[in-house]
């Protein structure tokens, strides 16, 4: 996307929504069985504030097929054991943080950065 076209969006739209974005995918991640698209809301947070296009890691092997390539992920019970003691709560100061960052210039870029960080900081998900 054009440089400018993500900025008037950020600033007419994107400020504002993420913020509703990103505590509807919290309430659905805490209630558990809202858990999978809760995450899949965080996931796409950069792209609502921003229209970051979303990232995927490509692999061509020798032959020219071409596949993704994943993240090994930490063991799932560890992962749920961090969610139930500490990723549902962090992960809203966490968030609120990233946003309290987005709405000053200065505080942009590792606000962005903390909302690409939200999935493992919620569940330890590789990214």
């Amino acid at each position: 996307m054009h440089l400018i076209l993500r900025i008037l969006y950020f600033l007419f739209f994107g400020i504002w929504f993420s913020a509703l974005w990103a505590t509807v995918a919290w309430v659905l991640c805490v209630t558990i069985v809202g858990l999978p698209v809760g995450l899949w809301m965080l996931n796409r947070l950069p792209q609502v504030t921003t229209l970051q296009p979303q990232r995927e890691l490509l692999v061509v092997s020798t032959t020219g097929e071409i596949y993704r390539q994943g993240l090994p992920q930490v063991n799932v019970l560890i992962r749920a054991l961090w969610f139930v003691l500490v990723g549902w709560w962090f992960s809203a100061l966490w968030l609120s943080v990233a946003w309290a960052l987005c709405t000053v210039i200065i505080g942009m870029p590792f606000g962005f950065w903390m909302f690409n960080r939200v999935p493992a900081i919620i569940t330890l998900a590789r990214i």
